[in-house]
């Protein structure tokens, strides 16, 4: 397994890291069990969860992810060999988290990390990170900004409030999710100028289908030491190419959710990613694992955030760090790109 720092100074993690938010959902405990300690024995080392999960959110299942975990370090008594990271959600409208709206105010923010405390049984987390912005901005999947002069958390209060769970040793290092380039420069500037700590990552999408992280976010995760913990990095599962042809495999979560998440099927979606299934099997390659390897590859990358619902997936997605993809291959998905760019952002 290859090893790359969390921030500048930050601990070593693994190039692939565990995604969890189906446990709780499309995986049980003992099925979890399974995934972590595998992929432990593997080098995984770097374990990524949240307070709203299992996915997708409902107030049966919120926790249920980190509770899972929690009861995992419990039994195995190995804290010590991970890095475990959670988030506190943002706005949202979903009142079943502490009492109404959630917000990144200092009173919920607290309040969130002690929760996940106890879910996960442990007395801090390695990385937190705020899951979006309080602010309306472009994010899950919207690419353009629209301005909204609402009322928000300022992010002088929300950078203080994870001053004092870093210096209270709840907190080891904070990163951002879902976030634009000017919420996290922003972000990275107030900590300069304040003396407070510096945002070490930001986990946003990218894929195949998604690659816009790499306008202005990408020149900020290589220079302000606050690499891309990539998440969807296949597309929900539509890159490893399981729905083309309006295919519905049992128990995949777009046969089950499909509803819901809509945002890497749409006709362009589609069209790109058959291009991609074509050259990996052109190539004797594995559909999902070339574009696991393709987001693997990239220089503004710290982790990838995978996740599986068996364990044949599991493991053909961590193997994926072994995969070195050659010119000809990497110059055919450019091309694919440059025709039909970020059909699902």
């Amino acid at each position: 397994m290859e090893y790359r720092n969390l921030g500048g100074n930050g601990p070593k993690v693994s190039l692939i890291c565990l995604g969890t938010m189906t446990w709780g959902e499309q995986n049980n405990e003992a099925q979890a069990f399974e995934q972590l300690d595998y992929a432990l024995d593997a080098g995984i080392n770097f374990i990524d969860t949240a307070e709203l999960y299992a996915v997708p959110p409902k107030a049966e299942t919120q926790g249920s992810t980190e509770t899972i975990i929690g009861n995992w370090l419990k039994a195995r008594g190995n804290r010590d060999k991970v890095v475990l990271a959670s988030k506190v959600t943002g706005r949202s409208g979903m009142t079943w988290f502490r009492g109404g709206d959630t917000r990144l105010t200092r009173e919920q923010i607290e309040a969130a990390l002690d929760e996940s405390l106890k879910r996960l049984n442990t007395d801090y987390v390695d990385l937190y990170q705020l899951h979006w912005p309080d602010r309306k901005a472009n994010y899950f999947g919207q690419l353009g900004y629209v301005h909204d002069e609402e009322e928000i958390a300022p992010l002088e209060d929300q950078l203080q409030v994870l001053d004092d769970l870093v210096k209270a040793g709840k907190v080891r290092h904070i990163g951002l999710s879902n976030e634009t380039p000017w919420g996290a420069m922003k972000f990275i500037a107030l900590a300069e100028a304040r003396g407070w700590p510096r945002m070490v990552s930001i986990q946003n999408p990218y894929s195949l289908l998604n690659r816009s992280f790499e306008v202005g976010l990408a020149e900020v995760a290589i220079r302000e030491d606050c690499g891309l913990l990539a998440y969807s990095p296949l597309g929900f599962g539509v890159l490893a190419g399981k729905y083309l042809d309006g295919a519905t495999p049992k128990g995949a979560r777009l046969t089950l959710f499909g509803d819901i998440f809509t945002r890497y099927t749409n006709d362009r979606a589609r069209a790109a990613t058959k291009a991609y299934v074509a050259i990996a099997r052109d190539h004797g390659l594995d559909p999902a694992q070339m574009a696991l390897a393709y987001v693997n590859s990239r220089p503004f990358l710290t982790s990838n955030i995978i996740g599986a619902t068996n364990m044949d997936q599991l493991k053909a997605n961590i193997a994926s760090f072994e995969i070195t993809l050659s010119d000809e291959v990497i110059e055919a998905i450019e091309a694919v790109h440059r025709q039909n760019p970020d059909p699902s952002p």
